[in-house]
């Protein structure tokens, strides 16, 4: 713990300091998502201390305004936005308290990352460049909005709630974004899938295992949904399937995954075996644990499979309802299912398995869906409708995404800011992710968006970090393209 502290004091003396010095006044402050009131507070304080003007609407997003420079009065004003809320992940034997506890910072090389929880870097440093900005006094500027938002990372509940009457700016810069040099132009729209059902149960004699599966990287559900990560809920359903070929094996409970958005990075089951069966089950593991292994090869190389004996409640799903809960799983879409046409590189849709939960007659699946194609999103909610023929089904939370403006003005001069900073083009991308932009853009028709921010990687894993140098081009990159609009 020293260590970390000591380590924690050094990012002080990083570059940009009045950044650096915000972010870690957020680390101190519990921000997960729908717990956002104490970081909102901190913000109105620090408004407040400036002299500046502050609105806080139904929703519980922070708007706060900064006049402009001496002669900038008449300049199209510039929305600065950024989410306040983080993802509260951490490591299975990692003890910490979301709510309670700040984030344990590391200095890990030219990396800052936090000790086995995500760091809060999505979107902290925009949060952190956003407070730097009000409070530069040197920065010639046009009018400017802060808009904080709340509940980005749970459904941008924050997002669908703004009253956009109560902002006046015509351009908005999302700080966003997780790669130093890319410039984000459109993004893709999503939808909620949970499914769910009741299922016949039956008595069950033998010997009880919990079987986990873990050491996987998991990671965004957009931005990594391309890597070739594994899933482990889709990943033990296969277990389980390939287990009951060769066993008669029965199922207690499922449990995997706990975040929407995030690639679930664990999942156990309890399962039920005849004595005599125990060791060859045990072996089979064993033997896919090894066939897993080499089938992520350098992908997912700490996998892990493990067993222990359990006690049993003695009440398995029936045959019928294990093949049931099997084929949904194996059967639902899950990772990408088509790349874009148009752009190369770009994942189109896709499907996140993200939470699976079954026990004592109740079985339930939630997934997101993502697409920048607004038909192919609703077609393929209908392709899982159909797969879990008979379940309870909604589709909900449906958010638009953004369509590409090549020609924006913002774009443009970001274009020329970036080129004459640092002597090369930046690269201009549509993002595979639900961006707030999408749905702030449908509230406020014209406005002119982009969105950027430095190297982050890993977000919504216990392996979050940010690449401190890129911190430093974003934020100078900022100032001038805040400073160059005109």
């Amino acid at each position: 713990m020293l260590t970390i502290m000591v380590m924690a004091q050094m990012t002080f003396n990083l570059q940009p300091a009045s950044v650096w010095k915000h972010f870690m006044d957020l680390t101190k402050i519990p921000r997960p998502s729908g717990h956002e009131q104490k970081i909102i507070d901190h913000i109105m304080k620090f408004a407040d201390s400036l002299g500046l003007e502050t609105i806080k609407d139904k929703a519980g997003n922070l708007i706060v305004r900064k006049s402009a420079a001496a002669g900038m009065e008449k300049v199209d004003g510039i929305i600065l936005q950024a989410h306040v809320d983080m993802v509260p992940q951490k490591n299975s034997d990692k003890k910490h308290d979301f709510l309670k506890d700040p984030i344990e910072t590391i200095v890990d090389g030219e990396w800052l990352k936090a000790n086995q929880t995500t760091l809060g870097a999505d979107n902290g440093i925009g949060v952190a460049s956003i407070l730097a900005i009000l409070e530069d006094s040197t920065i010639t500027h046009g009018p400017l909005e802060a808009l904080f938002t709340v509940n980005e990372e749970t459904g941008m509940d924050g997002a669908f709630g703004l009253e956009g009457a109560n902002l006046k700016g015509k351009v908005m810069l999302n700080l966003d974004s997780e790669e130093e040099g890319e410039l984000y132009i459109g993004c893709a729209g999503g939808i909620d899938i949970n499914c769910s059902w009741n299922y016949d149960t039956g008595a069950c004699h033998g010997n009880a295992l919990k079987i986990t599966l873990s050491g996987l990287k998991g990671g965004h559900s957009g931005i990594d949904i391309n890597l070739g990560r594994a899933n482990a809920n889709r990943v033990l359903a296969e277990i389980l399937k390939q287990l009951s070929e060769d066993i008669p094996l029965k199922l207690e409970s499922f449990s995997g995954g706990n975040l929407r958005n995030a690639i679930p990075r664990e999942a156990e089951a309890i399962v039920v075996a005849d004595d005599q069966d125990a060791d060859k089950l045990n072996k089979l593991l064993s033997e896919i644990l090894s066939s897993l292994k080499s089938r992520y090869k350098g992908i997912e190389d700490a996998i892990s499979l493990k067993s222990e004996p359990v006690s049993s409640s003695g009440k398995c799903m029936n045959r019928e309802a294990f093949e049931t809960f099997i084929y949904r799983l194996l059967n639902c879409p899950n990772g990408v299912i088509k790349m874009s046409e148009s752009i190369e590189d770009i994942v189109q849709t896709s499907n996140n398995i993200s939470v699976v939960v079954a026990g004592e007659g109740h079985a339930e699946v939630k997934t997101l869906l993502r697409s920048s194609d607004n038909a192919e999103k609703l077609a393929n909610a209908e392709k899982i409708k159909i797969i879990f023929k008979g379940a309870h089904f909604e589709a909900i939370n449906g958010y638009p995404g953004w369509l590409p403006n090549p020609d924006s003005k913002i774009l443009r001069l970001a274009k020329r800011v970036y080129h004459n900073t640092f002597g090369k083009e930046p690269e201009v991308k549509v993002i595979h992710a639900g961006l707030e932009c999408g749905i702030i853009g449908d509230k406020m028709s014209g406005l002119d968006m982009l969105s950027f921010g430095p190297t982050i990687k890993h977000p919504h894993s216990p392996d979050e970090k940010v690449k401190i140098d890129t911190v430093d081009k974003f934020w100078t990159f900022l100032k001038k393209l805040v400073e160059g609009y005109q």
